[in-house]
């Protein structure tokens, strides 16, 4: 008998009943919910219609025990929360998607608390947060203590059962409706259960959004629920949607250990209990993550959960212990009271005994592949939170940004649709390229009204309910933290033959979700066989190391009559892969390789025309090569060593060779050696004027900023600069003024609302303009300017944030101040000179803004030298 094909629709009885909507969101928690919420709130005359497969308070959030990461604390940077999520990432995060996160993330997780969702607070009323695996600053908001899920739900249902938001539980979706110009036109889906409906009915609507969750139910041990079977990635996948990355699922290095036999959702050991000071050991009591990571126990997640596998095998162990008895139980019961009930429930007291733990399916880091406004390869079709794929994640997710990302972008998503329904209502007929400001995955967005759906001949099929524990057995056997050619091979042929039935196989929710899990699982299966490394949470132990040569880059899957088809899809547009270590170092620096590669294409492009460095190509044997020493010919702060060696490297094609003798931030004096260059002499002399053109500009920002920084040491105010930069070297710059030791102000003007005095002139008013704000960007930091102290009490009135003061005199900053009284942060700005820093500073305002940082600080004269034969 021949094997049927992966079905690319449910069978499924024609619908029963119909109902319209304008959006329909298909989903419950963080981000289902924070989108159905945003849009009604932009559209309160639109209906919104959320589905959802259990209760509205089910779902994967509630299960969230750590807490959501955002830039909160002043020490903390957008820069730095970004840097850890691309170190996490292993290459393949997609940086734009990453800085939106991280400086949409902080107003998102404001709005999350103006709603009502409740976080812990210290003594003083402030947020208290904490650090988990991967992440270099204390960033992690929570609630409850390790509850932060169930509270963030919570806040959540409440707000939707006061809305006028629709909503349908206990319903499965089944397969996404298209019109004629296939084009999203509503779902189909089978409430499970009796009433007003009941059985498979169908939602019109020119909008829907996937918020379905992962698909963790695809192994035999998970830490998600079992409602949690891929649904939305399987949907895609037979709507022709791309679905990517699907072959890195991260596995939680820390989940209890029930024993051998073990199966579903298995309980989850916080990376927060790690944060607060656990460590991992074996059966002996030794420490093994010491010698494996700088950051030891709280090294990522793919990190720690390969050291544990790697452990168990050389110990013959199938768990190893996470010991956190130095706590004691005070801690225990109010830091971590869920974790401490479970374990007591299954017999364990963590107060005086280790947890014993084992890594286990957690969170798919690929899924449906989205631009940064959520909008898949299929018109009208969205996924916002864990069965997206933002690219945010890379090849493995950093802890806790899973419930920001939901935050940031279901209110992407929601603005996203709103635009796009007002155009179409306006008569604008102009359709939006989906590829302005996002990945080229979309075509143009929704209609004001969905079209008739039409007749779907695409073939049906469904899997026998009873082969579910097969598929996750065997998953769980061959394609889960240990993975190679034959364990995968032998995975596939089992996933092919589950597709034959020797009965026929009735609709139903279990079939449903065997024909899911199934699909799901064979996509990433032929993902995880295809590619062949080690990298991040996708470990192949007969490919145990990363290849950036070949496999810096996505897989894409779709679904075609003929079955699987997969690209591959280079990482980025970098036709020059820069060294490693320049790569880790731009990237610990917060910066985007791929956006420095580009700028030293555009400075080739700028310097070296057709005929070449004709100079150097006249003077300079072909064959000749020499060493030079970039020397400091003035004391300062150098900065852009990785940079140079960055331009070096591409623009030689990778024959000059660079060893650095200093490192970024540190001062050095005339006549030291910053690094030396080897290579062809010709390539050294066509490099030359770039690599130092970024390095003396980067280290004379650095030097100036330091300058300023010791002029206010002592006083508690700190240095930061402002958008005062060079088009295309923001970054970079901004990366400067850091290694000088100043902080950055906003990245771009979408970072935070800041009201000036043309703003108030054009809005009506200070408060006109604070509504205004509020009305378009619920949540956004908001700051203004004022430039007389009587403007300070109506500002902090209508809720600001920080005020800038600009121009006051140091007398009229010090009145100020106290008036302000902690209310609100506050930046001296204008007129600021080196010599009146520290009068400025003693008045106790937080910052002083100095654009000349960027804007006009002198070059250090930097060198390079030949040394000649």
């Amino acid at each position: 008998m021949a094997i049927p094909a992966i079905p690319q629709r449910l069978t499924a009885p024609a619908p029963g009943w119909t109902v319209e909507a304008d959006v329909v969101v298909v989903g419950s928690g963080i981000a289902g919910l924070t989108l159905a919420l945003r849009y009604a709130g932009l559209a309160p005359r639109a209906k919104v219609l959320v589905v959802t497969k259990d209760v509205l308070s089910s779902g994967s959030t509630r299960w969230a025990q750590g807490g959501i990461a955002a830039v909160l604390d002043p020490q903390d940077t957008p820069a730095e929360h970004l840097s850890d999520t691309l170190i996490a990432g292993v290459g393949l995060c997609d940086s734009e998607a990453v800085r939106v996160l991280v400086t949409e993330g902080p107003a998102a997780l404001r709005g999350l608390i103006a709603m009502g969702a409740r976080f812990d607070t210290d003594d003083s009323g402030e947020l208290q947060l904490t650090r988990e695996g991967g992440h270099r600053r204390n960033r992690i908001v929570h609630a409850g203590g390790d509850a932060t899920g169930a509270e963030v739900q919570r806040a959540l249902v409440q707000a939707v059962r006061e809305s006028a938001i629709e909503v349908i539980e206990h319903a499965l979706v089944l397969d996404l409706l298209k019109d004629a110009d296939g084009r999203t036109a509503g779902v189909t889906l089978h409430v499970m259960g009796e009433g007003e409906r009941d059985g498979v009915g169908a939602v019109r609507a020119g909008a829907v959004v996937l918020a379905t969750g992962g698909m963790g139910q695809v192994y035999a041990a998970t830490t998600n629920p079992v409602v949690s079977t891929g649904d939305g990635v399987a949907l895609a996948l037979r709507a022709g949607a791309v679905v990517r990355d699907l072959e890195f699922v991260q596995f939680h290095p820390t989940v209890l250990w029930l024993g051998e036999e073990a199966t579903g959702q298995q309980p989850l050991i916080s990376e927060a209990v790690r944060g607060e000071g656990a460590v991992l050991v074996d059966a002996e009591g030794t420490r093994f993550m010491k010698d494996v990571h700088e950051l030891a126990d709280l090294a990522p997640r793919d990190v720690v959960a390969k050291a544990i596998m790697r452990r168990m095998r050389e110990t013959g162990a199938d768990h190893m212990y996470l010991d956190a008895r130095h706590f004691g139980e005070e801690k225990w019961r109010t830091r971590f009271p869920t974790i401490h009930a479970v374990c007591l429930e299954h017999g364990i007291d963590p107060v005086v005994q280790p947890i014993p733990v084992a890594p286990a399916a957690h969170y798919a880091s690929g899924g449906v592949l989205v631009d940064l406004h959520g909008r898949t390869s299929v018109p009208g079709l969205y996924a916002c939170g864990e069965v997206a794929c933002t690219g945010v994640h890379g090849a493995n997710r950093l802890a806790s940004n899973s419930l920001l990302e939901g935050l940031v972008f279901a209110g992407r998503i929601a603005e996203d649709i709103h635009a796009e329904r007002r155009a179409g209502a306006t008569g604008s007929g102009v359709e939006r390229d989906p590829r302005e400001g996002g990945k080229g995955v979309a075509t143009a967005g929704v209609r004001p009204a969905s079209g008739e759906p039409v007749p779907d001949d695409r073939p049906t099929g469904l899997v026998d309910p009873r082969a579910r524990p097969r598929i996750q057995g065997h998953m769980s056997r061959g394609a889960s933290v240990l993975r190679s050619q034959e364990s995968l091979t032998e995975v596939a042929k089992a996933l092919v033959s589950t597709r034959w039935t020797p009965v026929a196989v009735e609709p139903c929710t279990e079939s449903w979700e065997a024909t899911n899990l199934l699909t799901v699982a064979s996509a990433l299966v032929a993902a995880a066989r295809n590619r062949e490394e080690t990298r991040g949470s996708h470990w192949r132990e007969d490919f145990p190391e990363r290849n950036d040569a070949w496999w810096l880059g996505h897989l894409d899957v779709t679904l075609t009559a003929e079955g699987m088809t997969m690209t591959y899809v280079p990482h980025g547009q970098r036709t020059t892969v820069l060294p490693p270590q320049v790569e880790a170092d731009l990237i610990e620096a917060g910066l985007d390789p791929a956006a420095v590669t580009a700028l030293f294409r555009a400075a080739a492009d700028e310097d070296v025309q057709a005929p070449g460095d004709v100079t150097s190509l006249a003077t300079i044997p072909a064959g000749q090569t020499d060493t030079a020493d970039v020397v400091a010919r003035a004391d300062g702060v150098v900065c852009g060593l990785a940079v140079a060696e960055g331009v070096f490297s591409y623009l030689s094609e990778g024959r000059l060779t660079v060893g650095r003798r200093v490192k970024d931030g540190e001062h050095v004096a005339r006549g030291d050696v910053l690094m030396t260059v080897t290579g062809p002499t010709r390539d050294l002399l066509t490099a030359e004027r770039t690599a130092l053109n970024l390095l003396t500009h980067l280290s004379g920002i650095a030097s100036l900023t330091e300058r300023w920084v010791r002029a206010v040491r002592g006083t508690g105010a700190r240095i930061r600069d402002s958008r005062k930069t060079l088009p295309g070297l923001r970054a970079l710059e901004k990366y400067a003024v850091r290694c000088g030791g100043g902080v950055n102000h906003r990245m771009s003007l979408s970072d935070a609302a800041l009201i000036k005095d043309n703003h108030v002139v054009a809005a009506g008013g200070v408060a006109e303009a604070f509504r205004a704000v509020r009305d378009a960007y619920p949540g956004l930091p908001i700051e203004v300017e004022v430039d007389r102290i009587d403007q300070i009490e109506p500002v902090l009135a209508e809720g600001a944030e920080e005020i800038l003061l600009d121009n006051f005199t140091v007398d009229e900053l010090a009145l100020a101040v106290r008036l302000v009284d902690g209310r609100a942060r506050l930046e001296s700005s204008g007129g600021l000179t080196l010599e009146s820093a520290r009068d400025v500073a003693e008045t106790g305002v937080d910052y002083l803004a100095v654009g000349a940082l960027t804007h006009s600080a002198p070059a250090l004269d930097i060198a390079l030298d030949l040394r000649g034969n």
